[in-house]
């Protein structure tokens, strides 16, 4: 399990004993994002593999990050859980029996196909609407929750991914680059929860800026070679 995490010292505990109870046999990497605060000390003091970066390279080199280590140790499954506390480890076996299942390379665990739990503000959801349906067009498939950073990732998936990230919109580029890539990507619904402590690092010029920038990178994507599996 990939946890990326920046400035996470309140949330790690509760979250790392939840993820153990649930899934006793996977491997926990906490990926340490440049924090100011504690998270490096508690993290350590866990059962859990840290991997401290030597400064903050946001999301999507925290998840690469993950992603490379679970492709370098050969492990089959990947599951990304942000450090946060927001997504509810008991959802896990949905995404997992979808993944094996549907023989799926990428499950995204959606927050809007039944809407329960945490949606997040009204613009924040009208936002990732339009991102959604921009991918869902491009890829062919629905998409209901294309920034959902909660995600079961197969094989094929991890090895793709850990070669080719997107640094600065990781979550829905991942999804267009997977699909590009001949990739099988599915959705599953489940229930996130609020942010358990500490406050997002996303206020709302960051929102504001995400929704410019987003659907140029998604162009830009479109503009670059197909990504191979080999």
């Amino acid at each position: 399990m990939i946890v990326p995490s920046f400035n996470e010292s309140a949330n790690l505990p509760s979250l790392i004993a939840e993820l153990r109870r649930v899934c006793p046999d996977y491997h926990v990497v906490v990926i340490d994002d440049g924090s100011t605060d504690r998270t490096s000390q508690v993290a350590s003091a866990l059962p859990v593999r840290l991997i401290s970066l030597p400064c903050n390279l946001g999301i999507g080199g925290a998840v690469q990050t993950g992603i490379q280590y679970a492709e370098q140790h050969g492990y089959e499954i990947a599951l990304q859980v942000d450090g946060d506390g927001q997504h509810p480890p008991s959802e896990i076996p949905k995404l997992l029996r979808v993944l094996k299942e549907a023989e799926c390379d990428l499950v995204i665990g959606s927050r809007f196909q039944e809407r329960d739990g945490h949606q997040s503000t009204l613009s924040r959801r009208m936002g990732i609407r339009l991102l959604s349906w921009i991918i869902s067009v491009l890829c062919h498939t629905t998409v209901t929750d294309a920034t959902s950073g909660f995600r079961a990732l197969g094989r094929r998936a991890i090895c793709l991914l850990a070669n080719e990230y997107a640094e600065d919109y990781p979550e829905v580029e991942a999804i267009l680059m997977a699909n590009r890539a001949g990739l099988r990507i599915a959705e599953v619904s489940v229930r996130m929860a609020d942010r358990q402590g500490g406050r997002s690092s996303i206020g709302m010029l960051q929102s504001i800026s995400y929704m410019i920038k987003v659907p140029l990178a998604i162009f830009m994507s479109l503009l670059r070679s197909r990504p191979s599996l080999t």
